[in-house]
This record gives structure tokens, C-alpha cells and sequence, in this order.
């Protein structure tokens, strides 16, 4: 005779295997924390983020004057983008109790294509931005100038909107509305956690209002920001024992 067992809550998980878990949460909050490394770095040495948006006359003179700051904030900013992936990874798997759902796959898929649009925008400025910097300096004429600016707002937008609309906005909601979904069906996360990622989802949305040509200003910040608080609130979920 088989015996049916009621599906597996997640404060249940930790007396059995806490391995999983705890390795989720220690992620998560590595995660949660190095963002601040770029922001200190590059905020201290550039204004970033809100030089994201600085014409190649303001943008190319600073970063040849920090290229050194420049390049060690983005170095760490490409390695927090490249461990999104792991933590993405190991956070769908504990949320839905491992359960191997068509929801989980997708929710994974999304995190691979929000890795890669990160990598590619944010490598923009460690292999373009720095000649661009160094053929602005060096321009014979205005001309020359002019055409390096061309080139430097071209590649921004087209790097920016890789990385920022598509890897950190839309990919990153796929990844993180399928998570909370597939959890909500299997049952094995708490309510109020799946709530919270929900409502990081919906900031994280916002700067596909971009796409339309709509100015968005600081929503990119606000939904990376509740992104962050919910991956430490999900860390000290993962953390805490059972009762």
C-alpha cells in the first residue's frame, strides 16, 4: 500500500537536508550585498548611476580621468551579474521545493537570457568605453569628436538597453514572477515572501516603460533596490529554523 504524503513545506525542509537551503540563502545575501562594491565604487568615481545618462562630452573626459575606479567598480559589477545566475538557480530550486515544474524550467531559462543581457551590457564598459574615452581625448578635430560622441551614444543605448530593459528589467521579472508562481503551486514558500517578490517583480517592470519612450527616471533603481531587500528577506526565511 502506497502512503501519501502531504507536500513538503519549506520551514520543513531544514530538519531533513539544510544544505540546500542554506547554501540559497548565503547566495542571496552575497547577492544582496555586493551590489553595494559597484555603487560605492563607480557612485564615488562617476556619479553612477545617474551618469548613465551623461552626454559623451561629460562621460568620455571623467572616465579617462577614473578609468582605474572605473574599471575595478565594473569588474565587480560583471561578477554580482554573472553570480545572478547560480543564485537564481539555487533560489527557484529551494522556493518550489525542487520540484522539476514546466513554471521552474521557464523561471531558469529566464535567469540564463537575464545573465547573458547583463553580461553584454555591462561589458560595454570594460572593453569599448575605455577607447572610446582615449579616442575622444586624442581627437585632431571637432569632427572627430563629434564622431566618437556618435559612437559612444550609440553603443550606451544599445549596451543600456540590453542590459538594464532587457537583463535587469524584463528577463529578470520573467525569472522571478515564475518563481513565485511555481512556489505558490507547490505550496512551499510563506505567503507574505511571495507577496514581496510580486511587488519586487512590479518595480523591476517599470523601465520597460523605455521600450514605449517613456521617461521613466529613477525606476530602474527603486525596483533593483526592492529586488535586493526581498533577496535578503529570503535569505533570513532560507536561514531561520523551524520552530
Amino acid at each position: 500500500m502506497s502512503v501519501t504524503h502531504p507536500r513538503e513545506r519549506l520551514s520543513d525542509v531544514p530538519s531533513r537536508d539544510p544544505g540546500p537551503r542554506r547554501a540559497a540563502a548565503a547566495l542571496l545575501v552575497v547577492e544582496g550585498l555586493l551590489i553595494f562594491v559597484p555603487m560605492v565604487v563607480l557612485g564615488n568615481a562617476i556619479g553612477w548611476p545617474a551618469s548613465l545618462d551623461d552626454p559623451a562630452a561629460t562621460a568620455l573626459p571623467r572616465l579617462l580621468d577614473e578609468e582605474s575606479a572605473v574599471r575595478a567598480g565594473y569588474a565587480v559589477y560583471l561578477a554580482y551579474s554573472v553570480l545572478f545566475l547560480p543564485v537564481a538557480v539555487w533560489t527557484t530550486r529551494v522556493l518550489t521545493g525542487g520540484t522539476d515544474s514546466p513554471l521552474s524550467r521557464v523561471a531558469i531559462g529566464f535567469a540564463v537570457a537575464s545573465t547573458l543581457a547583463r553580461t553584454i551590457g555591462i561589458s560595454r564598459w570594460l572593453l569599448a568605453m575605455p577607447g572610446l574615452a582615449e579616442a575622444h581625448g586624442d581627437a585632431s578635430s571637432p569632427a572627430v569628436r563629434e564622431a566618437v560622441a556618435v559612437q559612444y551614444q550609440v553603443l550606451n543605448d544599445f549596451g543600456g538597453g540590453i542590459g538594464e530593459v532587457l537583463g535587469v528589467s524584463l528577463f529578470a521579472v520573467g525569472w522571478l514572477v515564475c518563481t513565485m508562481l511555481a512556489a505558490r503551486r507547490a505550496d512551499t514558500a510563506p505567503r507574505w515572501l511571495l507577496i514581496a517578490g510580486f511587488l519586487a517583480a512590479a518595480g523591476l517592470a517599470l523601465p520597460l516603460a523605455e521600450i514605449a519612450g517613456v521617461d521613466v527616471g529613477a525606476a530602474t533603481s527603486i525596483g533593483t533596490s526592492l529586488l535586493h531587500l526581498w533577496f535578503l528577506a529570503a535569505a533570513i526565511t532560507l536561514f531561520r529554523r523551524p520552530r
